[in-house]
């Protein structure tokens, strides 16, 4: 069982993100207002709260929604689970599409720190059941 930090939005490709008090997510479309929402495979973006903190202690100064991530879940390492798998938080049901991604040359942080953790430790999921999730919700993984 997972519990959810964060929620994040951005309205612009290319840019990190913002927090929000709650985000609505929209059957087969992504994150309303969030520029990555669309009929494709990397509707929403989760990352593990405990590796943005091992990498913030290593002294990077970065805050939510810093590495493009929409949800920031506490209690899932979402990289060791396979392609297919499907997370519940309240109605949303996930599913997890792909695992990492290849990192634009040069994001701020790549530049600050010389490592970025999203293209290893970020994860994208298709949205199967929409609904709304905020922080302090819990996310389970289903089957």
């Amino acid at each position: 069982m997972g519990k959810v930090m964060a929620t994040n939005i951005s309205e612009k490709k290319g840019t990190q993100k913002r927090s929000v008090s709650s985000v609505t997510l929209i059957t087969d479309w992504g994150i309303e207002n969030d520029a990555h929402a669309g009929k494709w495979n990397r509707q929403v973006s989760l990352i593990s709260y405990e590796k943005i903190e091992e990498f913030k202690a290593k002294g990077a100064p970065v805050n939510n929604g810093a590495f493009g991530e929409n949800i920031i879940v506490a209690g899932i390492d979402f990289k060791s689970l396979p392609v297919g798998t499907r997370f519940k938080c309240n109605d949303v049901i996930l599913e997890l599409t792909q695992i990492g991604k290849e990192c634009h040359s040069g994001c701020e942080i790549y530049k600050m720190m010389g490592d970025c953790i999203m293209p290893r430790e970020g994860v994208f999921t298709k949205v199967l059941v929409g609904g709304t999730i905020k922080a302090g919700d819990d996310m389970e993984i289903i089957h």
